[in-house]
């Protein structure tokens, strides 16, 4: 099982590897402006505000989220292949929030499907997850020098095939009960009434958030900057080698430092890393620097929210919990970054995206030290 299921996540963030870097250099050279794709990428993050709640429902109605997550990629992939016929902003537009509509629902429902296989060792769940580091790190890397040849115009043509691979990974993992008949769970207003929980979810709002410009912009920004694509690419792959070290070692440091000291140190360090983009973009060491603290505002941050929902949303609410999860984080938090992202750089400039992208991670840690206090 444990095969099965890492090879769903190799394949679902080696397709988010090629996507997020690449896509708004894809849109650059198809011709639309800065904000034109800061609004395209939205889309792909706001659709997860809704997306991922309306088919977590529908799953823990039905118990069946495998079904779900089977049936949402394959409409992925099918609606994302209309992206080689159509022209112009609109166009564009309507088929990102097809795809997204549908490719935005497949990861919450294997996450709850991942973490009842687990069952009493939920804190493995990142040594699961850590083969979609790897896959992220092997596209990301490959695609840098793969475009400097050919161009970003394969991108699509790739990312086809990655989302065929990710249905065909869906159809070996089977279902697994979330909980035995009849087992009481709280309402779900209940839940969403606790102050830890309104806090959480707060601080995953502007945790990704601040991620805004960096998976808009920043290929683009470093690109500006005088960076190549083979380089750029070699950056986003540290960042994700840097997370897998927080993988392997989560089991270890949940139990050992607890959730929320955790949270806070994720927090922290990612206000820290993108002040450095801001200032320092010119620099290597500094960038080199900036990359490894992916490890912090992406794997600690991330590992330890799936851990807090997993523990606040009980029962049959899970596959609820971890769909508010992304549509709170990745989707509104997510499109809010990418389109502020956009206007701030016509603005104001590029260094003024991330120094906002620090104030936000520095809010959280504010959110996270008031608000959150015994959730482990």
């Amino acid at each position: 099982m444990y095969w099965r299921l890492s090879g769903f996540y190799f394949f679902y963030f080696a397709s988010l590897g090629a996507l997020m870097p690449y896509w708004g250099l894809y849109l650059q050279s198809l011709g639309f402006s800065l904000v034109e794709i800061g609004e395209l990428v939205a889309i792909l993050m706001a659709t997860k505000i809704v997306a991922p709640n309306i088919w977590g429902w529908i799953a823990d109605h039905t118990g069946r989220s495998m079904k779900i997550v089977r049936t949402a990629c394959l409409m992925s992939l099918l609606v994302f292949s209309a992206v080689f016929a159509v022209q112009g902003y609109w166009a564009m537009a309507l088929v990102m929030t097809g795809f997204s509509f549908f490719w935005n629902a497949a990861l919450p429902q294997f996450e709850v499907n991942t973490l009842n296989h687990l069952a009493a060792d939920t804190h493995r769940y990142s040594t699961i997850r850590l083969w979609g580091s790897i896959g992220f790190i092997l596209t990301v890397a490959s695609l840098g020098p793969l475009f400097e040849q050919f161009g970003t115009g394969v991108l699509p043509l790739i990312l086809t095939g990655l989302f065929a691979a990710i249905w065909l990974t869906s159809l070996g993992v089977p279902e697994k009960s979330k909980t035995p008949a009849g087992q009481a769970h709280p309402p779900l207003g209940a839940v969403l009434r606790q102050p830890a929980v309104i806090a959480l979810l707060l601080v995953c709002f502007l945790v990704q958030a601040s991620h805004g410009p960096y998976y808009t912009f920043y290929t683009i920004y470093l690109s500006a900057h005088g960076y190549s694509e083979t380089l750029i690419g070699q950056l986003w792959a540290l960042g994700v080698v840097a997370e897998i070290g927080v993988f392997l070692n989560m089991h270890r440091w949940l139990p050992r430092y607890g959730a929320r000291r955790l949270l806070l140190t994720a927090t922290a360090l990612t206000a820290l890393r993108w002040a450095l983009v801001a200032l320092l973009v010119d620099s290597l060491g500094a960038m080199l620097l900036a990359q490894t603290l992916h490890a912090a505002s992406f794997g600690l941050y991330h590992a330890v929210s799936i851990h807090m929902f997993h523990r606040l949303f009980p029962g049959r609410l899970q596959g609820r919990g971890q769909a508010l999860y992304s549509s709170v984080s990745f989707g509104a938090g997510g499109a809010m970054g990418s389109v502020a992202a956009g206007y701030l750089w016509e603005g104001v400039g590029s260094q003024w995206m991330y120094l906002a992208a620090a104030l936000s991670a520095g809010l959280a840690f504010a959110v996270a030290w008031r608000g959150i206090r015994d959730v482990d």
